[in-house]
């Protein structure tokens, strides 16, 4: 008997923490059927790209990647090209139309269906795809992990909020959560492979379990869920996002408060400071009811570090709008805000509403709200210069003279190892002390631990 070629893929991710973990499934599911890894495009027979559609950017890449990969192609016919996630569900009626030379692609909710939709590309039966929505989570799939002491566990996929600027509805369906059973089991079973850190992904993790039945033993509410986390022992951190401010309630609050292995971080993406354009954003929430939050936060968690997500020139937007803008983040103080000019997405509601700035404007705006965001973060940060920190070692520094790490508040550290203490590897913990900032990283040196 002949022995089948050894088939290689290449996969390229876009977007947020859920396609990183959607893209570990995907890996899990080649590797189970077969494929192996290729570390350079020109190696791969098949080059997959996990994609997103929430911003241009993140489109803008994934042209210019598909671009190489039809060069690739046109030099070997026989190599597959295939498009995952949020963009080519959302491209799913005219994605074989606009791009014949793809021969697979698949929405976030089919990744189960790659072997077989492979199948057909190899077999020559032309295009093939797979976009049905279904209550499927891709974290009931084999994964292949980057890295040993780090993971992400989905809580839930899909968002029934339905801001008006937003394709996640569309794309990855309504609100689905996984039982509280499934991701304990799946939690122990990461501690047991080495993991030490998780991240809890979900579009809104807030309102995890409410799609739930009521009154069955595993509707908890997600502060219970972390409480059942917090109790596995070998786990020494807990991470989680997004949370959505409408439904953030005080019993999270105390959970990240009162449970020691949950960390002092919370990203709490506001959009913008002003009433006016949050209703025509559709978000639920006012900015006095923001502020009334993070105060609360402030006041019950001592160290927390708040990010946020902040939208510039929306449709509409005035200049007292973006004033309230300001104001808010000068108010909240944020350790570090994700600044966005405001991304038109076919689709959605905001897609035709009317009064688009002139380009110039929202970059003047964006100007002004970044060096507001960058000198809050940068004199949070040196108010830590001289305190010893724990930090979680995840490798060489990027400018290789050094290690980096990341604290409990998830800020990045860089420092220089002492000499006794040289053999601290990537996953283990150490203590640093703070020597310098910038508005983005720590600085400072190990101590002897």
């Amino acid at each position: 008997m002949t022995e089948s070629r050894q088939r290689f893929y290449h996969l390229t991710t876009f977007g947020c923490q859920m396609n990183e973990h959607d893209s570990e499934r995907i890996r899990g599911v080649l590797e189970e059927d077969g494929w192996m890894p290729a570390v350079e495009p020109d190696d791969a027979d098949l080059l997959l790209f996990n994609t997103c559609s929430v911003r241009e950017s993140a489109v803008s890449r994934l042209r210019g990647r598909l671009g190489e990969a039809r060069r690739l192609k046109n030099e070997k016919p026989e190599r597959l090209i295939g498009l995952a996630g949020c963009f080519a569900q959302n491209r799913k009626v005219e994605i074989f139309r606009d791009m014949p030379f793809l021969d697979l692609a698949f929405g976030p909710q089919n990744i189960a269906d790659l072997p077989a939709l492979l199948d057909s590309a190899e077999s020559g039966s032309g295009q093939s795809g797979s976009f049905s929505d279904n209550d499927f989570l891709s974290a009931a799939l084999p994964a292949r992990r980057k890295i040993k002491y780090r993971a992400w566990v989905q809580a839930m996929t899909g968002c029934t909020n339905f801001c008006s600027y937003c394709v996640v509805p569309s794309v990855r369906g309504p609100e689905r959560s996984r039982s509280a059973r499934d991701i304990i089991e799946e939690v122990k079973r990461l501690v047991d492979d080495g993991v030490i850190e998780i991240t809890i992904l979900g579009q809104n993790v807030n309102s995890y379990g409410l799609d739930r039945d009521p009154g069955t033993a595993d509707r908890v509410s997600f502060a219970d869920l972390l409480m059942k986390l917090d109790a596995i022992e070998g786990l020494r951190r807990i991470r989680f996002m997004t949370s959505h401010p409408k439904d953030l309630g005080n019993d999270l609050v105390e959970a990240m408060r009162d449970l020691p292995k949950v960390c002092e971080h919370l990203h709490l993406p506001v959009q913008s400071g002003a009433n006016r354009i949050l209703d025509r954003m559709k978000r639920g929430y006012s900015r006095e009811h923001y502020l009334e939050l993070v105060e609360n936060l402030y006041e019950q968690i001592p160290g927390v570090s708040l990010t946020t997500d902040i939208i510039v020139g929306f449709p509409g937007e005035k200049e007292e709008d973006f004033y309230r803008t300001m104001t808010l983040a000068a108010e909240c103080q944020f350790d570090g805000a994700f600044t966005f000019m405001y991304s038109r997405r076919d689709g959605t509601a905001a897609a035709d509403l009317p009064g688009r700035l002139p380009d110039a404007t929202v970059k003047r705006r964006m100007h002004e709200l970044v060096s507001l965001t960058q000198q809050i973060a940068l004199v949070k940060n040196e108010a830590i210069i001289g305190e010893p920190v724990e930090v979680l070692i995840e490798g060489p520094s990027s400018r290789g003279d050094g290690l980096r790490g990341r604290t409990r508040q998830n800020k990045v550290v860089n420092y220089v190892a002492g000499a006794s203490v040289k053999n601290k590897a990537e996953g283990c913990f150490t203590t640093v002390t703070i020597d310098s900032a910038t508005s983005t990283t720590l600085k400072g040196r190990q101590a002897c631990d």
